[in-house]
């Protein structure tokens, strides 16, 4: 049962954030497009899993964000440098994996477009 409730708890947090978080919405946009050209381009087994890694990548880092921005939020809810310090690089880290994303998407679809 604890297994099950762990389960449920995670989903929560998932739901959480698409239904709340701007970002993580358009990273799913995102996702979604490119699960769909991956389909139509036909993409190999292993590149497809390159591509759903690095999709579960940038949504996990959107979720980290939303947890640490709640977090401080929640301990500092007052202006704290160190607090911008934490906000700030929990969305560079996001910004990296963003970034990271798009330079996938180059190497598994420009060739393929361009055919």
């Amino acid at each position: 049962m604890r297994v099950l409730a762990a389960f449920r708890y995670a989903l929560a947090g998932i739901i959480y954030c698409v239904r709340r978080e701007r970002h993580v919405k358009l990273h799913l946009a995102a996702a979604f497009a490119a699960i769909g050209l991956a389909w139509w381009l036909e993409l190999s087994s292993i590149e497809v899993v390159v591509l759903l890694m690095t999709i579960a990548g940038v949504i996990t880092a959107e979720i980290f964000n939303t947890a640490l921005e709640a977090i401080v939020d929640k301990v500092s809810p007052e202006y704290h440098p160190l607090a911008k310090v934490a906000k700030d690089a929990a969305a560079g880290a996001v910004l990296v994996q963003a970034v990271a994303a798009l330079g996938v998407g180059y190497v598994l679809f420009w060739d393929k477009l361009l055919k």
